[in-house]
């Protein structure tokens, strides 16, 4: 540790071959020690994860929308990918069936750009209140530390936001056939500023160039048990064979004024925007070619954070995006430290970068004798921006604590059964009745497993009404005028997937 060479690192000094350690073997106190606190807090969310280093290169000309130094034509921007599970351990098996995390951090000459999304276009919740205890529902039980469907089902079904989200858990993209078969998406709603300062609103789709494809129920139970690190294994071992898995991505871009207008709320983050009202736009493609040289050191310490933007990028009226934007970094303060920023994995590559965060637990960076205060009078410059923000949006109104204001379309299921009636096929929606069915007969009950009927019912009359006969016949309950044996069947039969429908 001190660059003095260790005297052992098999024996510890005693008095005599048999007699006891003595403290003042520093060595072995500094081993010990050291052991103690060699592993830091595993993320209350998203803790399971995988990531790799590679590039973003801008293919086309999305200029008129974005000044960002990144998304110019022909730029190339080194980047680093994590990819996570949400509710489970640091342990947990890689095919539970949940959201993935995809994250990605562009290492631009402007600063470090972070874009924190998921494979799924939307989420569970809109407003970030809601968050601790989404999180705490899905994850284990005070007093049993077991987890528990019952607990998951009455936070849904208590609120039926979530609806849309659940839907894409429970089909055929709910468990992906590995990290390289699934599309990510910022989900929430972002700003891009051009040079001439014209807003613009966007969100951003990743599509695999691998093809979607998701594990059926049963592959996925088969795999967790065979190998619980089975995408993890599988993103290392096919950058190692150079077979380098990519993503194009394309953003939606809605004109500043539309928000106010448009039929839903375009920054509700439980809905999505028509691709035929405001369709994709091509801007570039995303490729993994470089595993980590240290796990530890270049994937569990990377801290993604919403916060992190760039000149021509910007936030949304997104209450969800908007807490994210405080909690992320201080989730990294908590876990990694106040000086996270320094570590190589998150330290941005713009030389000269002005900051006035100085020293705390781990500092290495530091300015010398420079001021560390603003505004001084010894030729340190510093930023003082005044008037009307560039990537800013009006807003007026008294301080209330509400939900979103209600539009012509805005509702919480109509988006969620369109999927099931106009996007699945027969096949994907039997497969959808069988995954939602094995999972209220795993202890969903009572008056919690009559509102997830009644959430189903409203989604789609029949797909709901299949869901209830199967569920009550696979508990043995009666259901008059309902095909037992069927029920029982499709509750029983593994789940098997498909992945034709567009994201």
């Amino acid at each position: 540790m001190t660059g003095a060479p260790a005297p052992s690192d098999r024996n510890s000094l005693t008095l005599g071959a048999d007699g006891p350690i003595l403290l003042h073997d520093v060595h072995m106190v500094e081993q010990m020690a050291h052991f103690n606190r060699e592993r830091v807090p595993e993320r209350n969310v998203h803790a399971k994860g995988s990531g790799a280093f590679g590039r973003f290169e801008t293919t086309e000309d999305v200029s008129q929308y974005t000044k960002a130094a990144l998304f110019q034509p022909g730029v190339t921007t080194d980047m680093l990918a994590r990819f996570s599970t949400v509710a489970g351990e640091l342990g947990s098996p890689d095919t539970w069936r949940d959201p993935r995390g995809f994250s990605l951090k562009f290492y631009t000459t402007e600063g470090n750009y972070d874009l924190v999304g998921n494979n799924t276009p939307v989420f569970f919740i809109r407003d970030t209140m809601k968050f601790p205890h989404f999180i705490r529902s899905q994850k284990r039980r005070g007093g049993t530390g077991l987890r528990d469907n019952n607990m998951q089902w009455d936070f849904w079904s208590l609120n039926p936001e979530s609806a849309h989200q659940v839907t894409y858990l429970m089909g055929d993209r709910g468990i992906p056939k590995t990290y390289r078969h699934m599309n990510g998406y910022g989900s929430h709603t972002f700003m891009w500023i051009n040079a001439e300062g014209t807003r613009s609103w966007v969100k951003y789709h990743f599509h695999s160039d691998q093809g979607v494809e998701g594990l059926s129920g049963a592959d996925a139970e088969r795999i967790a048990g065979q190998d619980a690190d089975f995408h993890r294994r599988d993103l290392m071992e096919s950058i190692d064979r150079g077979d380098f898995p990519s993503w194009t991505l394309s953003v939606q871009v809605m004109p500043y004024e539309d928000a106010t207008t448009y039929r839903i709320n375009p920054f509700d983050l439980t809905k999505t925007w028509s691709h035929a009202d405001y369709p994709l736009i091509k801007v570039g493609t995303m490729t993994l070619d470089r595993n980590p040289d240290n796990f530890f050191a270049q994937i569990e310490q990377a801290a993604f954070e919403p916060s992190s933007v760039v000149p021509g990028i910007g936030f949304s009226p997104d209450k969800m995006l908007l807490g994210r934007v405080l909690s992320y970094a201080d989730a990294h303060r908590y876990r990694i430290g106040p000086n996270y920023h320094q570590l190589p994995v998150n330290r941005h590559r713009v030389e000269g970068a002005n900051t006035y965060t100085f020293d705390g637990p781990m500092a290495y960076d530091h300015t010398g004798d420079a001021p560390v205060y603003a505004p001084n009078s010894m030729g340190r410059g510093y930023a003082d921006q005044t008037g009307p923000s560039e990537e800013g949006w009006e807003a007026d109104g008294q301080m209330v604590r509400s939900a979103y204001t209600l539009r012509e379309d805005d509702d919480d299921f109509s988006q969620a059964g369109a999927l099931v009636r106009e996007v699945w096929d027969d096949q994907q929606r039997d497969d959808f009745v069988a995954t939602v069915t094995g999972h209220l007969l795993g202890g969903v009950e009572g008056e919690v497993l009559e509102r997830a009927f009644d959430y189903w019912k409203h989604v789609d009359a029949e797909t709901g009404g299949r869901i209830e006969e199967a569920t009550r016949a696979g508990a043995g309950a009666p259901n008059p005028g309902g095909d037992d044996d069927a029920a029982k069947e499709a509750a029983s039969d593994p789940v098997v997937e498909d992945s034709t429908h567009a994201g």
